[in-house]
């Protein structure tokens, strides 16, 4: 699976991971360093996460051994620094080592950092959710809150204050972080699994959701409130070739300079783009940014515009910026050319996304309708009934009595 996580700052860092190796790109510059998953066993990084101030890095990646033990690792971004100045000097690949490895009960399905970089939250498939200390590298996991179905998602709020988790049954639940067995609210309203929430960095109390019921929505997320809902199935053109084809957001990304909320979702090669009105508290649907080729990731770089990685070697990296108040992609300058072609002669640690199935197709309800063929067959027994009164209920004439035909005929 590849990432593609831009950092806010002078100087923003594409970090992206595809099987055994993650590694730096800065935009502008040289290629970054690689740095490649230990060789007992660790084959694919499934989730990862940056710190808000890029000081560290964690991971979660499966091993191939008994009882499909996982690791994870941290590290400081001072070792990506030192490294990246020794690419520079000497145009050489360095190693990077890994600071700690910690296991986890069950898969990981969503990493965070509190806001203070302190503690990292691990959210698993079995809705339990553990924290680990940044500052007690050799400390074991501490059982935080837990739901009775699979976590899929798992934020913080700004003042690290609350925990927010949203799960597969439809669910939001905002918990005390200083004591998660208290919670402070739900917010309901999806009819389907919830795949990523966001709290909005300039407006700390409202949260963005997004679900398997194609809608995005707005929260009070404190007192539990739903202040605005977008059904993006109104928002699709008649000639789309994916139809109904049901989708779900796997990215949510925000643009604090002109408050704009960039959506992607993991079967259409398409991106939603909309206006956070904080005032008026609702979300104002701006355009549509359609491509030919699958989008991996998408991340916004304030002063830039908005990234967009794809599944296309030729043009693996698109840049769009704002143009007359649409979105639309920026001719490639300096900088995206040679961050593309850094990318072009690593295509070998991207390639093969486009054929494994990452997306949320297993976790919708399954429905069975026997009703409706029940009905069916029961109209054709009628059907059959009405026009032969004397058959049976298996279509046999129906064998009368002895006594029963005299009294027909004496009635």
């Amino acid at each position: 699976m590849a990432r593609a996580c831009l950092r806010r700052g002078a100087a923003p860092r594409h970090l992206l991971c595809k099987q055994e190796q993650c590694g730096w790109v800065q935009p502008g510059r040289a290629p970054g360093c690689v740095w490649s998953l230990p060789a007992q066993g660790a084959r694919v990084v499934r989730v990862l996460a940056v710190s808000p101030r890029a000081r560290w890095v964690f991971s979660e990646a499966d091993r191939l051994l008994p009882r499909h033990v996982r690791w994870s690792c941290w590290v400081e971004e001072q070792v990506f620094r030192r490294f990246i100045r020794i690419i520079f000097k000497h145009s050489k690949l360095e190693r990077i080592s890994c600071q700690t490895a910690r296991t986890v009960v069950r898969r990981c399905t969503a990493l965070t950092f509190t806001a203070s970089e302190e503690k990292l939250l691990v959210a698993d498939k079995s809705g339990d959710v553990y924290s680990f200390s940044v500052l007690e590298p050799q400390g074991c996991g501490k059982l935080e809150l837990g739901h009775l179905s699979m976590l899929l998602d798992v934020a913080v709020s700004p003042d690290d204050c609350h925990v927010l988790t949203a799960d597969r049954d439809e669910k939001i639940r905002v918990s005390w972080a200083a004591a998660p067995h208290s919670i402070e609210s739900f917010c309901l309203g999806h009819t389907e699994f919830v795949s990523r929430i966001f709290v909005v960095p300039d407006h700390p109390e409202l949260l963005l959701s997004a679900s398997g019921d194609r809608t995005l929505r707005l929260w009070e997320y404190r007192s539990g409130r739903e202040l605005h809902c977008c059904h993006l199935t109104s928002l699709r053109e008649p000639a789309e070739p994916w139809g109904d084809e049901r989708f779900a957001a796997s990215r949510i990304t925000y643009w604090s300079q002109d408050g704009c909320v960039a959506l992607l979702c993991d079967c259409i090669p398409a991106i939603y783009v909309f206006q956070l009105d904080a005032a008026r508290q609702q979300l104002v649907y701006r355009q549509r940014l359609t491509f030919r080729h699958r989008v991996w990731d998408i991340a916004f770089e304030e002063g830039r515009g908005l990234w967009v990685l794809q599944d296309h070697r030729e043009a693996p990296l698109v840049l769009c910026r704002p143009v007359g108040g649409q979105w639309q992609a920026a001719p490639e300058d300096a900088a995206v050319e040679k961050v593309s072609a850094h990318l072009r002669g690593n295509w070998a640690m991207l390639e093969g996304v486009a054929g494994v199935d990452v997306g949320f197709s297993g976790l919708y309800k399954a429905t069975f309708d026997n009703v409706t063929a029940y009905l069916r067959k029961k109209e054709e027994r009628l059907q059959k009934r009405r026009q032969n009164p004397a058959a049976g209920p298996n279509g046999q004439a129906k064998k009368m009595k002895p006594g029963e035909a005299s009294l027909r005929c004496s009635s």
